[in-house]
Formats: C-alpha cells, structure tokens, sequence
C-alpha cells in the first residue's frame, strides 16, 4: 500500500497543495488520486503565479482569450485560466467527492488577496467565483482576518463551501470554528455544506526558531522544531472538543459534516529538520493535510504512518508552549504577524501574477495588430 493511502487508513485526507494545467491535462493529477488516494488540491495566488508565469502551459489559451478579446486585461485573463484549472481539477476528483458522500474531493480557489479587510467585497467575490466555477467540490477560499471571519458565517449559511485560510493559533481557530457553527445554524441545508479550517504550521516554527536562537540559552535552542505542532496539536484538541461535543451535536443529527482542520504550509523550510516533520506529527482522524509536490514526494518515498499522532502528548504540547512564553516569546504577537505577513505576501504574489500576465499580452497583441493571427505559445 502506498504511505500516503496509508495515513487515509488512519483518518486523514491528503491533498496536494498545487495546481498546474500540465498537472491535469497529463493525467498526473488521476494517477495521484488513483494511486496515492489523492483527496483534493488546494491553490494560492503564489502557486498561480508560478505557474501560470512561470510556464508555457497557458499560452494557447491566452492567445485564445485575446484574438477574441484583444482588450482583456490581465486580471481577466487570470481569473479565466484559474478558473478553468479549477474546474478540470475538480472534475477529475468528483469521483472522490461522490464516493464520500460530499466529505472530501474539494478544489480550493482563493479570492483576491487586496480583499481580506473587506466583509463586504469579500461576500460579493465569493458569490462570483462561485457562480463562475460552478463546480459542487469547489470551496472558495477567504482569509480567517477578523473581516473575513464575518464572511465565512454568511457564506456557509448561503451553502457556499468555504476553505478559511491563514489560521496560526488557537484564537483564530476558535473564531472560525464558531463562524462555521452559526452559519450551520442558519443554513436551509446544512448536510450539503462542506468547510476545511486551514491551520498554517511550519511558518509559526520559522518565526519562532529565530526568536530562540536569538536567546541562546541551552533551554531555549532545545525547543527549536517544536512550537509549530504543539500550537496545531492544541487546535485539534479543540476540534475534538467542539465537534465531538454538544455544541455540533444537533447539526450532527441533521447530517451536517464537521469542519475539519487543514495543515497548511507543511513543506519543512529548516534543511535540518525532517523533509516530513509536518505531516508525521500531525496525523489524525478528521484531518486534512495539503502537501506541495516535494513533501508529497518525499512521504510516498520515506514517511511513517504507523498511527495516530496529532492526538497524542497534549499535555506536553500545553507545557511546550508554556516554555516559550516562559522565555518571553510572545506567541499571540507572533501568529498575529503572521497572518498578517501571509495576507500580504498572497497579495504580492497576486500583483507579480498580473504583471507577468501584462508583459505576456503585450507580447502576443505585438505579434499582430487588433490581437488577429497570434502564434500560439508565444511569450
């Protein structure tokens, strides 16, 4: 059996954190689901940009879009090709989000970053891509920003699936999961809504890891490498506790699915530590993980899925965090920052995206005047 259909015999959904129209189009992204148990795919402005800038993938339909629309502008040509790529994605996993009875088999599509400090816009952009992907197993993906969080509850009360983003602590966990619940709450049909919290992991260990080797102490370089999974270890103590308590109990009866924590950010960024550090810590019932290729790879080649481990060691994940503030690392300013880093890197990694797809058009409108007679693939 491979390793990665191992961890779904433990609980645990395994998504991959890229898409490419090559990915697709190749029969790659079948082989995943088919061979590894593949279960979804998330995707980010940053994996948009490098791969709709960063490849020739796109080009034919670029020409296309412009010989019959020589003024399209880059965003229009991005939410064209993004879109698409989400639907193909989420045809090829309908089988997956069929066999599970609508629980698993999602394809995340983000709104615009330049949105996260806006209720409103974001309410009206969700509804949009929405409409335009028009897919069951899509979910939109809105930041968990105290703007963003409002959204979520309205949009999961309008049966919208939603995949809440650029979580980094217990707090913003907590406000999330609460938002999903009013909204079940609201909701017509709340057994045909599906929601996936997604909780950032090795960034708070980037971030954290500097602030003790800044210390020094003995003490403080032994707690290198563990923050990042005691803070997420503790978030899915609290899932347990909401899901499996008698806060869910009544939705449960209605049919409605829990909303399961996501492990984002799962790539391992220290050389020194495990290529698979993040994925074999948090291993469990009702989770998700979404790996980019290189983790992917690496688990399928070496991982260990023997059990359960996000369960395990709560106690000592409470006292790991403990030390940390011991030391005077503040862990509420850090995932603050954090979150707020995130929203910003996502929205430079938009703008670089449209300014790449801006030289590609006038490359291709330069080739024939009024955009008639474009070579396909050009740049």
């Amino acid at each position: 059996m491979s390793r990665l259909k191992a961890l779904g015999k433990l609980g645990q959904s395994i998504w991959l954190d890229y898409v490419q129209r090559s990915l697709i189009t190749s029969g790659e992204l079948g082989r995943l689901v088919e061979e590894d148990g593949l279960c979804g795919v998330t995707s980010n402005p940053t994996i948009f940009e490098k791969a709709i800038a960063g490849s020739r993938d796109y080009d034919d339909e670029l020409h296309a879009i412009l010989t019959d629309n020589p003024r399209a502008e880059p965003r229009t040509l991005y939410e064209l090709s993004a879109i698409r790529d989400i639907q193909m994605a989420a045809d090829v996993l309908k089988s997956v989000y069929d066999d599970t009875g609508g629980a698993d088999g999602f394809v995340s599509l983000e709104v615009s970053p330049h949105l996260a400090r806006d209720t409103d816009a974001t309410l009206g952009e969700v509804r949009r891509l929405w409409r335009a992907v028009a897919r069951p197993n899509v979910m939109i993906k809105v930041p968990a920003t105290p703007q963003g969080v409002p959204a979520v509850e309205a949009l999961i009360a309008e049966g919208i699936n939603i995949n809440i983003t650029l979580m980094f602590s217990l707090r913003h966990y907590e406000a999330v999961a609460q938002a999903y619940l009013r909204g079940l709450a609201r909701s017509a049909a709340p057994e045909r809504v599906a929601s996936v919290a997604s909780f950032f992991v090795s960034r708070v260990d980037t971030v954290v890891d500097r602030e003790l080797e800044a210390i020094g102490t003995p003490q403080a370089l032994a707690l290198r490498g563990q923050g990042a999974i005691a803070n997420a270890r503790l978030v899915y103590r609290r899932f347990r506790e909401i899901f499996y308590g008698e806060a869910f109990s009544r939705l449960r009866r209605q049919g409605a699915h829990v909303q399961r924590p996501l492990w984002a950010s799962t790539g391992t960024k220290n050389p020194a530590y495990s290529d698979v550090l993040y994925v074999e810590g948090l291993i469990g019932p009702d989770t998700v993980n979404t790996l980019p290729p290189a983790t992917l790879d690496a688990f399928r080649e070496h991982g260990q899925a023997s059990r359960a481990t996000v369960g395990e060691s709560w106690d000592e994940a409470e006292s790991r965090l403990a030390e940390l503030q011991e030391l005077g690392i503040d862990l509420v300013a850090v995932t603050e920052k954090l979150q707020t880093d995130g929203v910003a890197a996502f929205a430079a990694s938009y703008e670089q995206l449209l300014a790449a797809l801006a030289q590609k058009r006038g490359a291709l409108l330069a080739r024939s005047p009024g955009g008639r007679g474009l070579s396909p693939g050009g740049k």
